[in-house]
C-alpha cells in the first residue's frame, strides 16, 4: 500500500491493530519518551498521543518500532526498491530475468521528485514553541527534533537532483537560543550539509534550509538511508513511497508537499552556538559542543498534522530498525561497493559506530601458511569509505573456506574469530586518528583510534566453557564467563591514566600465572555480572567505553618493528574512565508517574500486554 501522507499511515496501523491511541494528557518533558520506551522495548504498538500538555498538535512514535511493522509499512514498494537495487549491482539482470523485473523500471520512474504549485504543508502557520517540545532524558540541553528531514541545496541551485536530505538533530530550545527564532543543527562540516556549508561560505548567497518533519513513512528513512553520492534521497522516497516526490518552492526555501510541517530559515555561515547535551544513540550523553544555529523564518503545517518522533538512548532502540531495512537494500550491493566482503554486520548493541563485523575473503598465496592478507586489504576498503569508515573496533575474518559464516548471528561469528585469531600476529592499529563524534571513550572530542582484529586459517584452540583457576590480586573479586572464550573481571575501578601500570602490573602478572589457553579474551569491567548477563550487555559496555591505543593491553605483550602484539589473551579495559560522557538515567519522578498511567485501573493498561 502507497500512503500519501503520515496520517493515512497512522490509521492503517490502527485499522489493523498495530498502533493505539494515548488520550490521557501526557507531557513532552519526558513522560512521553518514558512511555516510548517502555513501549519500544516491549515490541509494542506505535502510538499516536492526541494530548499532548503545552501544544495543540498530536504526536506519533514507535512508527517503525518493530522489524515487521515497518516492513509492513513498506509491504507493496519494498520489493520493487529491493529490485533497483539489484539492478543497480547487476545491470544485465534485467535482460537475463526480464519478466522476474518487469516493474522496476515502472519503480525507478517513481523517482523523479514532481514539482507543484501549491503545497498541502502550506495549510497553516505556527511557531516553534508550539511544536510539541520532546525532551527524552533528564540532562538534554532542551526539546529536540529526532526525526526531521534536513533539506539544502548547493549554492545558486534548485535542482531537486542535487539536494541533500539528512537526519541531524535539531534542537529547538534551551542553551542560549532564543524561542521562536534560533534552533541549533547538529552535523560536522565534512559530510552531507557540511559540503553545501562550506561551499556556502564561499559565497554571498543565504544558506537556506528546510526542516521537514512527518510526511508519508518513506521520508524519514530516506533521510537516513546512505545512498551513492549523486543519488538523491528524494528520489528514493519517491520510489518508496510509491509515487514522485512532490515539492514546492516559496520565497526560495523548499516545501515538501506532503510533510507534516516545514520549519524554513536561514543557516548562519559563520556562526555557531552551543548545543546539547543530548542524550544519544550509544547510550551515553553527547555533551554540549558548538554547532550551526539556524534564524527560523516559517513554520509551516497541514492540516490536522502528526509530529512524528523517537526517542534514541542505548540500542536497541526505534532506530535500530533502519539499519536492518538498510541491510536488506544494500546486502547485495557489498560485493560490489567492497570487492571481497561478503558480509558486514554494524553492530546495534554496540552503539553501531564502535563495532564492525565483516567476512572477507582470501584469494592468494594458497600454498603457504595462511596469514591474513587480501583481508587486511578489504579491511582498509572498509575504513575508507562512506558509514563503515566510522568503525572503531573492526573484525574480519576470511570466510574463503567457511561458505555458511556470516556475521549474523553474533555469537557464532564471535566463537569462529577467537578459536583463529593469533595476538601477536592478527592485530593492526591507526592511532591518533578521529573518530565517531560521539564516541566520548577517545583521547578528546572526535580523536581516538581504530583497530583491525583479522583471523585467518584453521582453528588453534578450543573455547573454555567454564571458568579456569584463577588466582586474582587484591581487588579483583568477581569474574565471570561471558560467553565460550571470553573472561570478564571486575572489582577494582579506574582511576587514571597515572594509575594504570599499578593497577594492570599485578593482574597481567597473576594472567600470566593462569592456564588460560582456551580464554583468547579477558575483560576489565565495572561490573563482571552485568556484563555477563547478556549478549547485549557484552557488547554495549565492551565496545562503547573502549579506545583501543589506550584500552587494549596482553599478557606477555611486546612491540617488535612497531608492531604490538601479546603471547598470552588480550585484556580490554572496558570500564568507566574519568573522561567517558554519563550514562543516561531516567527521571525517577517521572518513572513512577509513568508506572501509574500503565498499571491496572491507569490509561495506559493493557498496552504492553
Amino acid at each position: 500500500m502507497s500512503y500519501r501522507s503520515l496520517t493515512a499511515a497512522t490509521h492503517d496501523l490502527e485499522r489493523t491493530g498495530q498502533l493505539v491511541r494515548v488520550d490521557h494528557p501526557v507531557d513532552s518533558n519526558l513522560e512521553m519518551a518514558e512511555i516510548h520506551r517502555r513501549v519500544q522495548e516491549a515490541d509494542g504498538p506505535a502510538l499516536l498521543f492526541t494530548q499532548v500538555v503545552g501544544s495543540p498538535f498530536k504526536a506519533l512514535s514507535n512508527l517503525y518500532g518493530t522489524y515487521e511493522r515497518a516492513r509492513y509499512l513498506f509491504r507493496d514498494t519494498f520489493p520493487l526498491v529491493e529490485q533497483v537495487v539489484q539492478l543497480k549491482g547487476d545491470p544485465m539482470a534485467l535482460l537475463r530475468h526480464p519478466w522476474s523485473y518487469r516493474k522496476a523500471p515502472f519503480a525507478a520512474l517513481h523517482g523523479l521528485p514532481r514539482k507543484r504549485k501549491q503545497a498541502k504543508v502550506r495549510y497553516g502557520r505556527t511557531s516553534i514553541d508550539q511544536l510539541p517540545m520532546v525532551k527524552s532524558w533528564p540532562d538534554d540541553g532542551g526539546a529536540f527534533v529526532t526525526l526531521p528531514q534536513v533539506v539544502t541545496f548547493p549554492p545558486g541551485s534548485r535542482q531537486v537532483m542535487s539536494s541533500n536530505v539528512g537526519m541531524y538533530r535539531i534542537q529547538l530550545s534551551g542553551n542560549d537560543y532564543q524561542i521562536n527564532k534560533e534552533i541549533g543543527l547538529h552535523y560536522q562540516l565534512h559530510r552531507g550539509i557540511g559540503i553545501h556549508h562550506t561551499q556556502y561560505n564561499q559565497t554571498d548567497q543565504p544558506f537556506r534550509a528546510t526542516i521537514c518533519v512527518g510526511g508519508p513513512p518513506a521520508n524519514a528513512f530516506s533521510a537516513i538511508m546512505p545512498l551513492p553520492e549523486g543519488l538523491s534521497e528524494l528520489t528514493f522516497a519517491g520510489m518508496l513511497n510509491g509515487h514522485r516526490f512532490p515539492y514546492h518552492f516559496l520565497d526560495g526555501h523548499f516545501l515538501a508537499n506532503e510533510a507534516d510541517f516545514c520549519i524554513t530559515g536561514t543557516i548562519r555561515k559563520n556562526a555557531l552556538k552551543p548545543e546539547g547535551p543530548f542524550g544519544d544513540h550509544l547510550g551515553y550523553y553527547s555533551l554540549q559542543h558548538d554547532f550551526p544555529v539556524m534564524d527560523v523564518e516559517n513554520v509551516f503545517h497541514r492540516k490536522d498534522p502528526i509530529w512524528h518522533f523517537t526517542v534514541v538512548g542505548r540500542p536497541p532502540q526505534e532506530d535500530s530498525i533502519f539499519g536492518r531495512l538498510i541491510h536488506d537494500l544494500v546486502g547485495d550491493l557489498l560485493p560490489s561497493e567492497f570487492p571481497g566482503i561478503r558480509d558486514v554486520h554494524a553492530v546495534d548493541d554496540s552503539g553501531v559506530h564502535p563495532l564492525l563485523l565483516a567476512v572477507g575473503s582470501e584469494r592468494y598465496m594458497p600454498f603457504r601458511e595462511p596469514v591474513p592478507e587480501e583481508i587486511l586489504t578489504q579491511a582498509n576498503h572498509l575504513l575508507g569509505k562512506g558509514q563503515t569508515s566510522l568503525a572503531k573496533f573492526l573484525i574480519i575474518t576470511d570466510g574463503s573456506d567457511h561458505p555458511d559464516l556470516t556475521c549474523h548471528p553474533i555469537e557464532p561469528f564471535f566463537q569462529h574469530v577467537l578459536s583463529r585469531i593469533r595476538w601477536d600476529r592478527d592485530l593492526h592499529f591507526q592511532t591518533q586518528t578521529t573518530m565517531d563524534t560521539l564516541d566520548y571513550s577517545g583521547t578528546g572530542w572526535n580523536a581516538g583510534s581504530k583497530v583491525v582484529m583479522a583471523s585467518r586459517g584453521p582453528s588453534i584452540r578450543t573455547l573454555g566453557t567454564t571458568l579456569p583457576p584463577l588466582r586474582l590480586p587484591g581487588g579483583w573479586d568477581q569474574a565471570k564467563l561471558v560467553m565460550p572464550g571470553v573472561i570478564a573481571l571486575s572489582g577494582v575501578a579506574y582511576l587514571s591514566p597515572s594509575d594504570l601500570d599499578k593497577q594492570l602490573a599485578p593482574l597481567l602478572e597473576a594472567l600470566e600465572g593462569a592456564d588460560l589457553t582456551a580464554f583468547p579474551l579477558i575483560l576489565l569491567q565495572d561490573d563482571a555480572s552485568f556484563a555477563a548477563a547478556n549478549l547485549s550487555n557484552f557488547l554495549w559496555t565492551t565496545f562503547t567505553r573502549t579506545n583501543p591505543s589506550h584500552d587494549i593491553h596482553g599478557v606477555r605483550s611486546f612491540y617488535r618493528d612497531k608492531h604490538w602484539g601479546c603471547e598470552g589473551p588480550l585484556v580490554l579495559d572496558a570500564r568507566t574512565k574519568p573522561h567517558h560522557a554519563p550514562p543516561l538515567i531516567p527521571d525517577a519522578a517521572v518513572t513512577e508517574r509513568v508506572d501509574h498511567l500503565f498499571r491496572k485501573g491507569g490509561p495506559l493498561e493493557g498496552i504492553l500486554s
